[in-house]
């Protein structure tokens, strides 16, 4: 409504006393909180404190869990976990940012990376994959080993087969079988 000439111009809020009001309603009015989402966006400064947003199909809240608090959190705290916070719901008021401040963190099941991990396995199992349909021969005739062709234990594989099952043929080929060159390299 524009003021006219004979009524006076209503006081108005700074920016500042906005979010502090804001701020004061939120907290007094919400109070604690239990909310159960997925962790997107994990983010751990030096500081010690954990920043995140927590998200659902249809919504999201930025998060704060600071370093006093975040020292007694079992949950990991990875991008796709599910979990359910104990927060209260606050205004950081120089951005007028809407957050949630956790005060606890637990784990609440799949999140939808493990989910869609689950989703893949029940979807093999499904297509016989994993079956074992035919029995392993015994005593065995071939027998493959992917290992590091160095060292006291392909020595020691290889000692107790030449022992067990002398006539079988053992092909040894040579894998890493540590650090991040190992599972490429085996598949």
């Amino acid at each position: 409504m524009e003021p006219t000439s004979t009524s006076p111009t209503p006081k108005a809020l700074s920016v500042s006393q906005l979010n502090q009001r804001a701020k004061q309603t939120l907290e007094r009015d919400v109070g604690e909180v239990w909310v159960e989402g997925e962790l997107s966006n994990v983010s751990r400064p030096a500081s010690g404190h954990i920043y995140f947003t927590l998200k659902d199909d249809r919504a999201q809240i930025r998060c704060a869990l600071f370093r006093q608090r975040a020292r007694f959190v079992a949950a990991p705290m990875r991008d796709g976990d599910q979990v359910k916070l104990r927060g209260r719901v606050s205004l950081f008021e120089p951005r007028g940012d809407y957050q949630l401040i956790a005060e606890a963190v637990q784990a609440a099941g799949l999140g939808e990376l493990l989910a869609a991990f689950e989703r893949l396995k029940a979807q093999l199992e499904g297509e016989g994959v994993f079956a074992n349909t035919r029995p392993l021969p015994f005593p065995p005739r071939k027998i493959l080993i992917l290992s590091s062709a160095n060292g006291a234990a392909i020595r020691d594989v290889l000692a107790v087969l030449a022992a067990r099952w002398p006539l079988a043929d053992v092909t040894l080929i040579p894998v890493p079988v540590q650090g991040a060159e190992a599972a490429p390299a085996m598949i």
